[in-house]
Order: C-alpha cells, then structure tokens, then sequence
C-alpha cells in the first residue's frame, strides 16, 4: 500500500504536472476553486449528483450542514508550492527518500527526526488512504503512536468527544506491569487486526499523549498587541471573510 494515493492519484501523471509546472511552476496562483473541483468529482456521489438531482431537478434547497459550508470556503495556493508540493510528495514520491528534497537549504531525511510522533488517519479517507498515512510510522524512528478513527476525511477528524459519535483504534497497551506499547507492525492489515476499537472521539487520547510531551499551561493574554505590534481589528479578522477569487 506504500505509495498509494488513492483515487486522486489518477488524476496526477507526468503530463499534467508539466502541464502545471509550465503554466505556474514559476509564479501565479492554483485557484481554490480548481482544488474544490478535484475533491468533489473524487465523491461525486455525495457531493456533485445529490445537489444536481435535488437543487436542478427538484427545485430543493440543500439543508445546511456545517462541514460542508466549511468545506466550500476554498483557498487559493501559491502555483511554485503547489507544483514542488504535487512532483515530490504524489508523483514522485521523494519526501521518503533521505535527502532527495532539500528544504530550507537541507537535506530532508524523516530517519533522523528522533522526536516523538503522534500520526492520525480516518479509516474511510479518500484522499488520504489509510494505509497510506500507516507507512509513516516505518520512516520515522522515534517513538510514533499510529490512531485511525473513523469516517472520513473531514467528519473522522472533527469529531468532539461531546457528540459522542463513532470510534477509533490503537494499539492497546501491554501488561499493567509494562505499560508500554510494543513496536509498531510493519504492515497495517497486521496493526489492525491487532487494534483495540475505542468508542467515542480520538481527540482525548490525542490529548492524552500531548500532555507529557507540552510544557506548563499558561493563561491567556488578556489584551492582544504590545508597543510594537499594535491589533489591526478583532478576531477573527475580515480577511476570513473574503471571497478566494
């Protein structure tokens, strides 16, 4: 499953990132709306046909539905990220390979980052398969904590624990005595089988495992700004609420 990046793969070749790399590789923007075009035809089911069916031939206006009004609020990216980002980490794949990109005038190799990591990924995920994002935790050495929750995309990831909807799995602590996870399974058919399923949102155990690794809590600043940096306006800003061209 390493280098699988599912259905939108099909969408990414030689020919479309040269393509890409010519009209913006070296300057200009990828519109928002492009990136919002890809997303909904990779679920064309749930998010093209339903409001064609219900808002084009029935006249029915879309009930409103938070995630989705989130969803459409598009953003435009800079066309020289976009193009390094689609070549080295999609077609190519060489953000795995030690030293194979060079960032900030380094060589990146994820082997050497020897900090703990927490990676997440939702179990029905179509633009991130899941067994994908899995593969991580074989590049990086520290000690990595691997959570797959439910649901999608978007929904798997935003879920409060007060909704108390669906679930997640990890890999379940070893004897009371230990208390220690063991090493993760190079193959995540293996992980899984092997996962504890935990009812509810994965944000408490995110929590949980940031707790060790963050410093005290402090209270929050009152007041914005000092001499200085003086606020321009309240948060959350107007700018949020501009229209991407």
């Amino acid at each position: 499953m390493e280098g699988d990046a599912g259905e939108i793969g099909l969408l990414v070749s030689e020919e479309g990132v040269d393509s890409r790399e010519a009209a913006i590789g070296k300057g200009g923007l990828l519109k928002g709306s492009e990136l919002a075009q890809v997303f909904a035809s990779l679920r064309a089911n749930d998010l093209i046909w339903p409001y064609v069916v219900k808002g084009y031939l029935k006249g029915q206006a879309p009930p409103p539905f938070d995630l989705l009004y989130w969803n459409s609020d598009d953003t435009n990216l800079p066309g020289p990220m976009f193009c390094w980002y689609i070549r080295n980490t999609y077609l190519d794949n060489k953000i795995k390979v030690p030293g194979a990109t060079v960032q900030c005038g380094e060589p990146v190799d994820l082997g050497s980052i020897g900090v703990p990591a927490f990676i997440y990924a939702s179990k029905e995920d179509h633009i991130v398969p899941w067994r994908t994002a899995y593969a991580s935790t074989q590049l990086l050495p520290g000690d990595t904590t691997f959570v797959l929750g439910a649901s999608g995309h978007i929904a798997g990831v935003i879920n409060p624990p007060a909704k108390n909807k669906r679930n997640y799995w990890t890999q379940p602590v070893g004897s009371a005595d230990a208390g220690e996870r063991a090493p993760l399974a190079a193959d995540p058919d293996t992980w899984f089988d092997g996962a504890e399923q935990i009812p509810g949102s994965w944000w408490p155990a995110w929590i949980d495992w940031l707790a060790p690794h963050s410093g005290p809590q402090v209270a929050a600043k009152r007041k914005l700004g000092n001499a200085e940096f003086t606020p321009v306006e309240e948060a959350p800003g107007s700018y949020v609420k501009q229209k991407a061209p």
